[in-house]
C-alpha cells in the first residue's frame, strides 16, 4: 500500500471516530421518533390515520400539494415487512404488534377482493396501485397497473407465514394467510413478464425494482408452496422465478450500472437499484451477481454511479469530496416537486452499504472484481482486482472506508432532519427543508431499517444462495392461465419536434396503453430525430398502434390511418415509422 493511503486510512480513522459519536446520537434519538411515526400512520387507532380501517397503512397523512392520504399497496407491504421483522426477528415481540400485523393480513385480504379500475381479483385487480384508506377503489387517473405491489405482499407475509411455521402454527398459515398469498403468487407468475408503471408510477415498461422483488416473491413462494405440500404450484412459481431471473440480468449495462426501466428515455440511473438490492438482501447468498446482493460486484458498481449522478446537480451537495456521501433523489433528471433529495434513498443508500459490511464481515474476505475496483478505488487509490482476506491490512482500509461512507449517508439524513425528527418525502434541492408530504410512513420505515442494517441485523434468507441462471429465457406465463409469450418490439419513428415537446406511442393492446393517450409511453430521444421506445407485446398478436406529441398540455395524434404490425411468435423485432 502507497503511504499516500496509509494517510488516507489514518485521516479516515480520526473522521470515523469523530462522527461515530454523532450518529449514535442521531440513532438513539430518531429511532423511536421513526418507529412511532410508523405506527401513527397505521389504522384504526394510529394518531395520524383517522379514518383507516384496521392494518390499513397511509402513505402519509398531507391532503393537499400532495394528497397523499390513500393506501399503496407497494408502501404497505414494504412498511409491514419492516414490522414483521420488528416480531419474528426479536426486536419487538409485544401483543401490540402482534395484533397489527394480524390486521394488516385482515385489511389485504379484504383489499385483494375490491374490484378497481384494474379489473377484479381474477381479471388483473391485483396490479391495482392504490385505494381510499376505507378500503373502496380509487377511480381516478393513475399510472396503472403496477405489478411491485403483489410480490411484495407476498414477501411481508411469507416471512410472517415462516415464522408461524417455526412456531407450529401450520394451521393459520394454511387457512388464513395461504388463500392471499396463491392470489398473489398466481398473478406474480402470470405477469412478471409483462410491462407495467415503475414504483415511481411514472413509466410504464419493465422494472428492475419490479422484476427483482418479482423473482424473491416467487423464490420463497415455492419454498412454502412445498413446506404445504402443493407442489404443482411451487413447481410453477420455480419455473417463472427462474424465467424472471434470466430476465433480470438483461437491466446491466455493460458500462456499469443497472438500467432502472426499459423505457422512459431516462438515462436509467436510478435508486431502484438500490432498493432492489436491499429488499432483496440474503446474507446466505453472499456477494452473488445474478441476484444484485449489495456486496456483489454489480450492486457496488451501480451504486457508486447512482451516487455520482446526484453529486452535481443539488446545491446542497456543493463543495464535498467526490468520495464522500452526498444527498440522494430518485433519479438524476426527476422534476416532481421540484426534483429534490428523498430521505428514504439517502438512507437505502447506507442500508446497501450496511449490508455488504455485514456479509464482509461473515465471510472475512471482500473481493475486488474489474467491476467493482471504481467502488472500491474511491477509498484506495491503489487498490488491485482480487480477494482480501480479513487478515490483511486492505480489507482493514476498505472495510473502515465503506463503513465511514455508509456513516456519511446517515449524517445527511440526520443534517436535513428538522429538529423534532419528523420525515416528509424529500428535502429541497437548494435549502434542504423538508419538502412534499409530511410524516411519509415509507421514510419512517426506511431509516428504522438502514438503522437495524447498521446494528447487524440480518432479516431471514430467503433463498438466493446458489442460484443458477438459466442459459436461455423464455417470457412464458405460468400458474393457471393468464400468462403468454411476449416479443421485444423496438418501435422507431423520426420526428423533429420543439424544446419541450415529447413523442409517445398508444395502441390497441395492454402494453400499449389502450389507446390512452394519458398513459401513453413516452420514447426516447437519444438518437434524435429518430424516437426510440422497445416494448414487450404479445407474441403472434396482430396490433395497432399511434404516435402522439406532447407539448404544453396538448396532445396531437398522428394522422389516419392506424399503423399496425402482427407480432411474431417469438424473438424480438424492430418497427420503423416516420411521423405523419
Amino acid at each position: 500500500m502507497r503511504i499516500s493511503n496509509v494517510l488516507y486510512g489514518l485521516s479516515l480513522a480520526a473522521s470515523t471516530w469523530a462522527q461515530s459519536g454523532s450518529i449514535d446520537a442521531y440513532i438513539a434519538s430518531e429511532s423511536p421518533i421513526a418507529k412511532a411515526g410508523v405506527l401513527a400512520n397505521i389504522g384504526p387507532d394510529g394518531s395520524k390515520a383517522s379514518g383507516a380501517k384496521a392494518g390499513v397503512v397511509i402513505a402519509s397523512p398531507s391532503q393537499q400539494d400532495p394528497d397523499y392520504l390513500f393506501t399503496w399497496t407497494r408502501d404497505s407491504s414494504l412498511v409491514f415487512k419492516a414490522i414483521i421483522d420488528w416480531y419474528t426477528l426479536g426486536l419487538d415481540t409485544s401483543a401490540s404488534i402482534r395484533s397489527k400485523i394480524d390486521q394488516f393480513v385482515s385489511a389485504e385480504a379484504t383489499q385483494q377482493h375490491v374490484s378497481n379500475p384494474s379489473g377484479d381479483v381474477s381479471s388483473g385487480g391485483l396490479g391495482e396501485p392504490k385505494f381510499n384508506i376505507d378500503l373502496s377503489a380509487f377511480t381516478g387517473a393513475w399510472g396503472r397497473p403496477q405489478r411491485d405491489g403483489p410480490a411484495l405482499r407476498a414477501t411481508a407475509m411469507i416471512t410472517y407465514s415462516n415464522w408461524l411455521l417455526s412456531q407450529g402454527n401450520t394451521s393459520y398459515v394454511s387457512d388464513t394467510l395461504w388463500p392471499i398469498l396463491q392470489l398473489d403468487l398466481d398473478y406474480v407468475a402470470n405477469s412478471w413478464n409483462s410491462t407495467g408503471f415503475d414504483l415511481w408510477e411514472e413509466i410504464s415498461s419493465s422494472s428492475f425494482f419490479t422484476t427483482a422483488v418479482q423473482h424473491r416473491s416467487l423464490r420463497e413462494g415455492a419454498t412454502l408452496a412445498t413446506a404445504l405440500g402443493k407442489s404443482s404450484l411451487a413447481s410453477t412459481y420455480t419455473t417463472q422465478a427462474a424465467n424472471a431471473l434470466c430476465f433480470l440480468q438483461s437491466y446491466w449495462n455493460p458500462t456499469g450500472y443497472i438500467t432502472a426501466n426499459t423505457g422512459g428515455g431516462r438515462s436509467g440511473k436510478d435508486a431502484n437499484g438500490a432498493l432492489a438490492s436491499i429488499h432483496t438482501f440474503d446474507a446466505a447468498a453472499g456477494c452473488d451477481a445474478a441476484t444484485f446482493q449489495p456486496c456483489s460486484d454489480k450492486a457496488l458498481a451501480n451504486l457508486k454511479t447512482y451516487v455520482d449522478a446526484f453529486r452535481s446537480i443539488y446545491t446542497i451537495n456543493s463543495g464535498i469530496a467526490a468520495n464522500a456521501a452526498v444527498a440522494t433523489g430518485r433519479y438524476p433528471e426527476d422534476s416532481y416537486q421540484g426534483g429534490n433529495p428523498w430521505y428514504l434513498t439517502t438512507a437505502a443508500v447506507a442500508e446497501q452499504l450496511y449490508d455488504a459490511i455485514i456479509v464482509w464481515k461473515a465471510q472475512e474476505s471482500i473481493e475486488v472484481t474489474s467491476i467493482s475496483q471504481p467502488f472500491f478505488q474511491q477509498f484506495d487509490s491503489s487498490v488491485a482486482v482480487g480477494t482480501y482476506a480479513s487478515s490483511t491490512s486492505t480489507y482493514t482500509t476498505l472495510l473502515s472506508a465503506v463503513q465511514d461512507f455508509a456513516d456519511g449517508f446517515i449524517l445527511v439524513h440526520q443534517k436535513y432532519t428538522p429538529s423534532g425528527g419528523g420525515l416528509a418525502e424529500q428535502f429541497g434541492r437548494d435549502s434542504g427543508s423538508p419538502v412534499s408530504a409530511v410524516d411519509l410512513t415509507w421514510s419512517y420505515a426506511a431509516i428504522s431499517t438502514a438503522f437495524e442494517a447498521r446494528a447487524g441485523v440480518v432479516p431471514a434468507s430467503w433463498g438466493a444462495s446458489g442460484l443458477i441462471v438459466p442459459t436461455t429465457c423464455s417470457t412464458s406465463g405460468g400458474g393457471g392461465g393468464g400468462g403468454g409469450a411476449t416479443v421485444a418490439v423496438t418501435f422507431n419513428v423520426q420526428a423533429t419536434t420543439v424544446f419541450g415537446e415529447n413523442i409517445y406511442i398508444t395502441g390497441s393492446v395492454d402494453a400499449l396503453q389502450n389507446w390512452s393517450p394519458d398513459n401513453a409511453l413516452i420514447l426516447s430521444a437519444d438518437n434524435y430525430p429518430i424516437w426510440s421506445i422497445t416494448v414487450n407485446l404479445p407474441a403472434s398478436t396482430t396490433i395497432e398502434y399511434k404516435y402522439i406529441r406532447k407539448f404544453n398540455g396538448a396532445i396531437t395524434w398522428e394522422s389516419d390511418p392506424n399503423n399496425s404490425l402482427t407480432t411474431a411468435a417469438s424473438g424480438s423485432a424492430t418497427q420503423t415509422d416516420t411521423w405523419r
